[in-house]
């Protein structure tokens, strides 16, 4: 079979690889669309802190079973599935209290571990979810990104009823603002700089407010009240927004990290101190956030279509990330097609 392999930053290579044995507990399945993501794009820059090289990327994937072990019974042949892309140790304190998305000896396939760019992946049958049959696969590879949301809006703890405000109209922060929407929210604002993802933020139904021409407080005033935002989300992963977050939060409220920071975070503690704000992380998800996600998008409350801008041939793999660089805010989604 034929694997993308990331030798370096910037580089992609082709190899001819045999396709893993399927054990008694796996499944081989044929990988249909992958999603590229931030993330991704911080290891093509070679700036993501926890991966080396050579490395195979591919973690937001949605695929065809074509072969099962004796002992698998949650899927069958001809099922269309995606796969959750921890590996766990299983043993740690957070794998033992149902927590396991903080293993302390976490690996996610595409960054520490190989990574589902290839013709055919064989993975353990349990980090397999079943898809509907009437989702396409580009929304079965939409699915990873929407559980990463989802679990950040569940790191609020209950949202319904709460105003919030979101920092970014990348894939992640339009999908954190459409599952605060769908998950009871009573207002949903996003901020973002690129006209682009403010109009695709207003497509998919959130009100939206440019960041950078000094209006923000004053849109939040306008929207949310004198009060301003119950929870801050904040997911680009970059200082200028945090600082943003920090000073605009509410006295007493929480902001959520979101994004993933590629450069080292300042944070103005005093303020936080003496705001007695809460910052909360999210990383990633768990298998319940992923059967949330595939229940918000049957029940039609997640635009997906807006968000894919574009979509490239497995051999053209190191095309998205020259995109994505090129075209930066107005590359939203690139999706890699396997057939």
């Amino acid at each position: 079979m034929i694997q993308a392999v990331m030798t370096k930053p910037g580089t992609i290579e082709f190899h001819d690889v045999p396709v893993p044995e399927v054990k008694q507990d796996q499944i081989k399945v044929k990988m249909k669309r992958i999603g590229v993501c931030g993330s991704d794009v911080h290891v093509n820059h070679g700036k993501h802190p926890y991966t080396t090289y050579p490395v195979v990327q591919g973690h937001e994937v949605s695929a065809e079973v074509v072969e099962t072990g004796a002992n698998v019974t949650n899927v069958k042949v001809g099922d269309k599935v995606t796969i959750q892309p921890q590996v766990v140790c299983g043993k740690c304190y957070p794998c033992t209290h149902g927590m396991y998305n903080d293993c302390e000896e976490l690996k996610v396939m595409g960054f520490q571990t190989t990574g589902m760019a290839s013709e055919y992946f064989v993975a353990d049958a349990k980090k397999a979810l079943k898809l509907p049959d009437s989702m396409s696969w580009e929304h079965g590879a939409m699915i990873e990104p929407l559980a990463v949301a989802v679990h950040a809006v569940r790191r609020a703890r209950d949202v319904k009823g709460k105003k919030i405000l979101v920092f970014g109209g990348g894939p992640i922060g339009n999908l954190v603002a459409q599952t605060a929407k769908a998950m009871g929210a009573s207002k949903v604002l996003l901020a973002e700089i690129s006209r682009y993802r403010l109009v695709a933020a207003e497509k998919c139904g959130i009100s939206t407010v440019n960041n950078d021409d000094g209006d923000l407080l004053r849109k939040m005033i306008s929207i949310f009240g004198e009060d301003r935002a119950d929870f801050i989300f904040e997911c680009i992963g970059i200082n200028p927004t945090l600082k943003q977050a920090i000073q605009y939060a509410r006295k007493g409220s929480s902001i959520i990290i979101v994004g993933v920071f590629g450069d080292l975070a300042t944070i103005d503690m005093g303020c936080v101190q003496d705001h007695e704000l809460s910052l909360i992380a999210s990383a990633m998800y768990r298998e319940e956030d992923y059967i949330k996600a595939i229940e918000l998008v049957k029940e039609g409350f997640i635009e997906f279509d807006t968000l894919i801008t574009n979509r490239l041939k497995f051999k053209d793999y190191a095309e998205a990330y020259k995109l994505i660089d090129e075209q930066k805010d107005k590359v939203m989604k690139v999706i890699i097609e396997l057939d």
